[in-house]
C-alpha cells in the first residue's frame, strides 16, 4: 500500500493566489460534480477578490439548486454574500431570444451571418461576453456544460473571428451595391453598408480581445473535473488535449468521489 504521505494535497489554492486571473472555466464529463466545484471555487474566490460572477452555460442549469436561489440571465447577488453574483445563460438561445440581440436587429447583417455555419450561436455568446465585460467583475467563473458543448463554446471566438472577417472583407465589394439598393428603396442612406458592417467590425474587436484573454495563462485557466472511472478519465485526457490546441491553460484537475481510508482503522 502506498504511503499516505506520498498522496498529493488536493488544493486549488494556486487559483485563489493568482490575482491576475479574470476567467476561470470549470468543466468535464456530465455528472462528475462540475457545479459543486465551480460554486465552491466561486465562494472561495469571493473571499479574496473584490467581486466575483459565476455563470452557468449548461442548458440543464444546476446553479440555482446549488445555492437554493433562482437565477436568470441577469446577474443577481447570491444570498449571504456582498460580492458574489450569479447568472444562468444559454449560449444557444431560442429564436425569440436571439431576435432581441443587438446584432440581430439589422436584417441585412442577420442574413449575412446566417450564411456562416455556427456563427449565430457564436454571436449570441459574444453578446453575453460583451455584457459581462461591461459589468467589470474582478473574476468570472464559468460552470460549463458537458465536455462537447464546452469545447464548442471555447471555439466560438475562433468561429466568430473567421466569420466576421469574411463579412468585413465584403465591405469594399458590396458598399457601392448597398448604396444603390438604399436609393432604389427610397431609404436615402448611402452609408448603410458602412453602418451595418461597422457593427460587425466593433464585434470583431470584442471577439479578438476575448480570444487573446482566453489564451493568456495570466488571465484564464480551466479546471477539469472528473471521477475515478475509465470513461471520465479518458474524456478528461481528451479535454486537456483539446484545451492545449486552444492554447488555454489547464493545470488543475479535480477528482471527485475518492474515499480515503481512515488511517486510525488500518491494521498492519
Amino acid at each position: 500500500m502506498a504511503d499516505m504521505e506520498d498522496i498529493p494535497v488536493g488544493t486549488l489554492q494556486n487559483v485563489l493566489d493568482q490575482k491576475t486571473l479574470k476567467w476561470c472555466f470549470v468543466g468535464g464529463k456530465g455528472g462528475v460534480g462540475k457545479t459543486t466545484c465551480s460554486s465552491s471555487l466561486a465562494v472561495q474566490l469571493a473571499a479574496v477578490r473584490e467581486s466575483v460572477l459565476i455563470i452557468s452555460t449548461d442548458p440543464a442549469h444546476n446553479l440555482s439548486d446549488a445555492f437554493k436561489q433562482k437565477f436568470t440571465k441577469v446577474p443577481s447577488k447570491v444570498d449571504g454574500f456582498n460580492n458574489l453574483y450569479a447568472m444562468e445563460v444559454d449560449p444557444t438561445p431560442e429564436t425569440g431570444d436571439a431576435e432581441q440581440l443587438e446584432w440581430a436587429q439589422d436584417s441585412f447583417l442577420t442574413e449575412l451571418a446566417g450564411s456562416i455555419p455556427g456563427i449565430d450561436e457564436a454571436m449570441s455568446f459574444a453578446e453575453v461576453m460583451k455584457q459581462v465585460q461591461t459589468l467589470d467583475y474582478s473574476c468570472i467563473v464559468f460552470d460549463t456544460a458537458p465536455t462537447g458543448h464546452t469545447l464548442r463554446l471555447l471555439n466560438f471566438p475562433t468561429i466568430l473571428e473567421k466569420g466576421l472577417q469574411k463579412l468585413v472583407s465584403l465591405k469594399g465589394a458590396m458598399g457601392g451595391m448597398m448604396g444603390q439598393v438604399s436609393k432604389m428603396m427610397g431609404m436615402g442612406d448611402d452609408n448603410m453598408a458602412d453602418q451595418v458592417l461597422g457593427k460587425v467590425e466593433g464585434m470583431l474587436e470584442i471577439v479578438k480581445t476575448i480570444g487573446e484573454q482566453f489564451r493568456n495563462p495570466d488571465l484564464t485557466t480551466f479546471v477539469c473535473v472528473c471521477i475515478p472511472e475509465f470513461l471520465s478519465l479518458y474524456e478528461t485526457e481528451r479535454l486537456v488535449q483539446e484545451l492545449a490546441k486552444f492554447e488555454i491553460d489547464t493545470r488543475n484537475i479535480v477528482i471527485n468521489q475518492i474515499l480515503y481510508p481512515d488511517t486510525g482503522m488500518l491494521q498492519f
